[in-house]
């Protein structure tokens, strides 16, 4: 009788696995390539659309890899290449400038963007001549293509740089929260990837992933022409502070790949950058009330008069359209992209011969005054 009753808990047991690893498997969708750098070798990991992990070492890299949506669509290829650190300042701005922000996981909203406006072709091929995308931060978590977006700037970047254009990526506050492990907005599918491959997530975007060294280029502020860019705004204390950009941007990017407590231990100066009023996080150039912070006008004016620039253009805070604050000296473009998509509202910023548009999936939508302060 004890035999049996072992014998039918064995089988309950070896059932539940099962199911569970069935139900891991019916949750992942199309997902990579991550791409990780092993000695001489090559270590590619993939999902196909049966929820299948696909995981090949190669000892040459191939040509191209393929990628497409988590459901098959916007098929494009890429082939890897050496990663660069861009310059953070351009004083000749270009002609035209598309400005977006926090696509988060969402590729057919990039898609769609991008396309409305002319940046890329039917083909999803570079198509903005020697003109300027730049991406203000946020492509991990809530959305199912995280990869696939990382993929697709890193083909455009390519593909600009061959046109002489340019595709600027500036660091948000998301890429830092995954690369440190926090996955607290992460779609369930990543977590079920890792576990299932025996490691922590973050590691598929580490020092010695693909992704992971090119993203470690990235630059937190930026400069074209008479604008700064930063995924969510410049604070007073960061006024007071003065550190320098180019300090900025090599600092946070050094300690990209540790945890968010060896960031804070590392310095004083990297607490503040990664912290509440650092440049990924404070929210005080486009909220009111005391617990943002909100800048003050002559701080402001102050920050405009040091780095010679007239506006300031932010993501991270979401707003129903493309938005100005301080008449005009702060832009913000962070929107939720699916449902401004759907009922037709501002998705981007177009900047055309000193002319700021808003813009959504089928082109301009008006015209905005930022010329009087």
């Amino acid at each position: 009788m004890k035999t049996k009753v072992l014998f039918i808990l064995w089988v309950l047991l070896l059932g539940a696995a099962t199911l569970g690893a069935q139900t891991a498997r019916d949750s992942l969708s199309i997902d990579g390539p991550y791409i990780l750098h092993c000695g001489d070798s090559l270590r590619v990991i993939s999902v196909t659309a049966e929820g299948e992990i696909i995981d090949t070492t190669y000892a040459q890299a191939p040509e191209i890899f393929k990628v497409c949506d988590h459901e098959g669509n916007y098929p494009f290829e890429v082939s890897l290449r050496p990663v660069k650190r861009q310059e953070w300042c351009d004083r000749e701005a270009p002609e035209r400038v598309f400005v977006m922000s926090d696509p988060h996981g969402k590729l057919d909203c990039v898609i769609s963007l991008l396309k409305g406006n002319g940046i890329i072709d039917e083909d999803l091929h570079w198509a903005f001549g020697s003109d300027h995308l730049v991406m203000i931060g946020d492509i991990f978590d809530r959305g199912d293509d995280a990869t696939q977006i990382f993929w697709f700037f890193y083909k455009l970047l390519q593909e600009a740089s061959d046109a002489g254009g340019r595709v600027t990526m500036l660091l948000g506050n998301h890429e830092p929260m995954e690369f440190a492990g926090d996955m607290r907005y992460a779609t369930p599918k990543y977590k079920i990837l890792a576990r299932e491959l025996g490691i922590a997530y973050r590691d598929l975007f580490g020092p010695d992933s693909e992704l992971g060294r090119w993203v470690a280029n990235w630059n937190v502020i930026g400069i074209i022409g008479r604008n700064l860019y930063v995924h969510a705004g410049l604070s007073g204390e960061f006024c007071e502070r003065n550190i320098p950009i180019e300090e900025v941007n090599r600092e946070m990017s050094r300690v990209l790949f540790k945890s968010g407590k060896e960031r804070r231990a590392e310095s004083d100066e990297l607490g503040f950058l990664y912290g509440g009023q650092g440049p990924i996080w404070y929210r005080g150039l486009v909220l009111k009330g005391p617990k943002w912070a909100p800048i003050k006008n002559d701080t402001l004016n102050l920050l405009l008069s040091r780095y010679d620039i007239d506006h300031i253009i932010v993501g991270h805070t979401i707003f129903n359209d493309v938005r100005r604050f301080y008449n005009g000296r702060v832009i913000a473009v962070n929107v939720d992209n699916a449902r401004n998509r759907a009922k037709g509202r501002g998705r981007a910023l177009l900047i055309d011969h000193g002319r700021y548009y808003v813009v959504g999936d089928k082109g301009i939508l008006r015209r905005i005054n930022v010329s009087q302060f």
